[in-house]
């Protein structure tokens, strides 16, 4: 540009703006370069807050037990921001199931799903009392715990035709029925189909298999695959993890989530990008440390696979 023309030119820029101008470009230097770490940040807390993390109460069934109120408290305190309420709930009347969601509400925490025993899918009053209980509490998915005893291929086809109906009828009150495995459901019941592939090609797409990882690896079967072949249906998970040994040894279910051989990193990317879950439970069925000092480890061990996956 003439020398001329470029004097004209700066004198049509006001004060201010030459000014504005001027101040923009360090600042826009300054947050180039600090979006590095900001991005980095940002990406940790996503990992932390994404899939919200919650709590099976059964692992702390005494203190739960002794201390509802106490307990609620204790796990919102920790960091946890989800519990799973166990079979026991099931005998709450309704004012006081009302009175457990206003502490669940003051205290930040949420309860997505519940553990049930076959009552709770049974039509009529059964189903009735867990439906209601559960809309109190705001939970989305009423867990089969344990199945009834189904003998062979026919008895588990005959249980999954009713939790289809289950389904349909649980459907009508905007809640999903789901099944969680113990090690028993692993096992295969003509030639290489084991129960639990039975109950995933025997109910609806809706249906949700709630996997406890820790069951399934001490099982022999791979979790990782399980996840992958069912898209979409593995809603939620329990972390429990599992290491061979005896749990007198200390071994056995008795260690702590990120102590044992499951393969959490993948099982996260699976159930992340193929599963289709909405959150995690961390479960602990017992430990060398006290109910809550042993659930505090564990939530420590998720916050940093999670920071440093």
């Amino acid at each position: 540009m003439h020398a001329k023309n470029f004097d004209t030119a700066l004198q049509s820029i006001s004060r201010r703006n030459f000014l504005a101008l001027a101040g923009a470009i360090p600042a826009a230097l300054l947050a180039q370069e600090a979006l590095p770490a900001q991005a980095a940040d940002a990406a940790t807390e996503t990992a932390l807050k994404k899939y919200p993390i919650g709590l099976e109460l059964y692992s702390v069934r005494g203190e739960l037990k002794r201390d509802l109120p106490a307990t609620l408290k204790n796990v919102s305190g920790m960091g946890y921001e989800v519990v799973e309420f166990y079979a026991p709930y099931y005998d709450w009347s309704i004012p006081y199931a009302k009175d457990v969601r206003t502490q669940m509400d003051d205290l930040g925490l949420r309860c997505y799903s519940t553990h049930n025993s076959f009552k709770s899918f049974t039509p009529g009053d059964g189903m009735g009392k867990a439906i209601e209980l559960n809309q109190i509490l705001g939970a989305k998915i009423i867990v089969l715990a344990s199945a009834p005893n189904s003998h062979g291929l026919d008895g588990w086809k005959h249980l999954c035709e009713q939790l289809t109906n289950d389904c349909e009828a649980l459907k009508q009150h905007g809640l999903r029925a789901g099944f969680h495995n113990h090690n028993t459901e692993w096992a295969k019941l003509d030639g290489d189909l084991r129960t639990m592939d039975v109950i995933a090609a025997n109910t609806p797409k809706e249906f949700v298999l709630q996997l406890d990882v820790g069951t399934c690896v001490a099982a022999g079967a791979d979790p990782v695959a399980w996840i992958n072949a069912n898209p979409g249906r593995i809603r939620v998970l329990h972390l429990k993890d599992w290491a061979p040994g005896s749990e007198a040894e200390g071994k056995s279910y008795r260690v702590l989530f990120g102590e044992g051989v499951c393969p959490w990193k993948e099982i996260f990317a699976a159930a992340e990008a193929t599963g289709g879950v909405e959150y995690y439970l961390l479960e602990q069925e017992g430990s060398r440390y006290s109910e809550f000092e042993g659930v505090r480890r564990c939530l420590d061990n998720w916050k940093t696979m999670r920071k440093n996956a």
